[in-house]
């Protein structure tokens, strides 16, 4: 059955039977991740014929009984294609020697496999996992790893029903899918939440746990904004209802029966629930399945810049106050960012007027506004503040060029480096080449290696030691806490750190 996959932090494969943060789902985004206009899928949705008590009585029986009917259990069958982790479903190579013997039977019942089962043919592979119904003609919402290699999918309703679907669209960035169920008729469905739900408000979360359809969990919502590296758009809920395997892709409620987000991803040390469970929110399935159900993919809007987190170091190196915003590392020649004028060393601090906290942020908000748009981004460079008007493009399919790089860049680096001007040792006609690092030293744990070249110092071009050791001074001059240095690797990747200058720079 589907299980969550595992967020890169504890292990890059499909949730492990020990130690992960498991996908019951995987990707995401978030409040900053939507337009703020409301998808047009969302307004063509009829009002939802399930109504719920205005706040949770003695019991959530009222709320249940009334989005239950919505909810749908999704089985798939997987192609060649799925690996023995990727399936996440009844083979996936996952043995059961952690669980005590009296349960392996059990699980064999809902489709895992005991630590003797034998492989079957990849084509005649399962998984199940959960889904929910947003619209009277048969729209279901589930996740984009339930459905992903599948040859055929089915959903079983809470009245028992077993009903062919089909695949309209999926987006692996968001972990969101698509489906319609194939047969027609005037399903009951529910609706996503008007808002988007507080740290502390209870939540009802209802699933295909182990293959137990229609399983109710309760608890609240514990945190919000969760980055747990499962993609580039993280902004996940975080919650406390217990989510298992086969919860991937069903839907989490508010005490008014309203969808308030997805069920995505458990941090588990044991592969069941510890109460650490992650939920794509409402907003950002609305604005995915918006996109998914008229084009049948999701078109994102594209800077063509690479960028990195304004740590605290960094922010010292540029003036600044406060570590907000987003470095622009570099701007793609013929992108949309360098078209604009945007240039290495700015500082992205303001989207359409409002303020950008971090390199992360801008990624989820550029993401979610459409190619063709155009977006005024408020800069700072040199200290001066500025603006730039920038008609995104497209984002390339294979997503290297999009605005993120998650470099926490900065640190604590000193210069105790041997250097030499990079033309006079061969390795390129601009810069400062690094000929020897202390291994002992904050450089060398920075990353910084022999080959590297400085390209600039404090937002000056460095040709010679000299011009480095020059700008050191003038930055501890100004009275800066630190300089900020471009460095291009042997790979020909840049990046900026910033070289405190509490220490000796030697």
């Amino acid at each position: 059955m589907t299980e969550p996959r595992t967020a890169r932090r504890y292990t890059s494969r499909a949730l492990a039977s020990v130690a992960a943060v498991a996908l019951v789902a995987g990707g995401a985004v978030g409040s900053g991740y939507l337009p703020a206009a409301t998808p047009a899928f969302a307004q063509a949705l009829p009002k939802s014929p399930i109504e719920a008590p205005e706040h949770p009585p003695g019991s959530f029986a009222g709320i249940v009984n009334k989005v239950k009917p919505g909810v749908v259990s999704v089985k798939v069958k997987l192609d060649d294609s799925a690996s023995d982790d990727e399936d996440g479903g009844g083979n996936n190579g996952q043995n059961l020697q952690n669980v005590p013997p009296q349960l392996r039977e059990f699980f064999k019942r809902f489709g895992e496999n005991g630590p003797n089962a034998q492989p079957q043919h990849r084509g005649s592979r399962g998984a199940v996992g959960s889904g929910f119904i947003i619209s009277a003609d048969g729209y279901v919402v589930t996740n984009n790893h339930v459905v992903d290699h599948a040859t055929t999918v089915q959903v079983t309703l809470d009245d028992g029903r077993t009903l062919d679907a089909k695949v309209i669209g999926k987006d692996a960035k968001t972990d969101v899918a698509l489906l319609k169920i194939k047969d027609g008729g005037n399903f009951p469905y529910v609706q996503f939440g008007k808002s988007a739900p507080q740290v502390g408000d209870w939540v009802v979360a209802i699933g295909n746990p182990f293959g137990l359809g229609g399983t109710v969990t309760a608890g609240i919502v514990s945190a919000r904004g969760r980055d747990i590296g499962a993609g580039p758009y993280d902004d996940f809920l975080q919650i406390d209802a217990p989510i298992n395997k086969g919860n991937s892709g069903g839907p989490t409620f508010n005490v008014n029966g309203e969808v308030v987000g997805v069920n995505t991803a458990i941090a588990s040390p044991s592969g069941g629930s510890v109460g650490l469970a992650f939920a794509i929110p409402a907003e950002t399935v609305q604005a995915v399945v918006d996109q998914l159900r008229t084009d049948g993919k999701v078109a994102r809007g594209y800077l063509g810049v690479q960028i990195q987190p304004v740590t605290q170091d960094i922010a010292e190196g540029l003036g600044l106050d406060k570590a907000k915003g987003a470095l622009v590392d570099h701007a793609e020649s013929g992108t949309p960012a360098a078209k604009a004028g945007l240039k290495s060393g700015d500082v992205i601090e303001k989207v359409n007027g409002e303020t950008v906290d971090s390199a992360r942020e801008l990624s989820r908000r550029i993401a979610s506004m459409k190619p063709g748009a155009e977006v005024k981004l408020g800069y700072l460079r040199g200290g001066k503040s500025d603006t730039a008007t920038v008609t995104l493009g497209s984002m390339p399919s294979d997503g290297t060029k999009v605005a993120s790089r998650d470099d926490n860049g900065g640190g604590q680096v000193h210069l105790g480096l041997g250097l030499a001007p990079a033309a006079e040792v061969g390795l390129s006609d601009q810069g400062v080449a690094v000929m020897q690092v202390d291994p002992d030293g904050p450089a060398a744990a920075k990353g910084i290696e022999r080959g590297d070249l400085i390209l600039d110092v404090g937002g000056q071009s460095v040709s010679s030691p000299a011009d480095v050791a020059a700008q050191v001074r003038a930055a501890e001059t100004s009275g800066r806490k630190a300089v900020l240095m471009r460095v291009k690797s042997a790979k020909g990747q840049t990046r900026f750190v910033a070289i405190s200058l509490n220490k000796n720079a030697g």
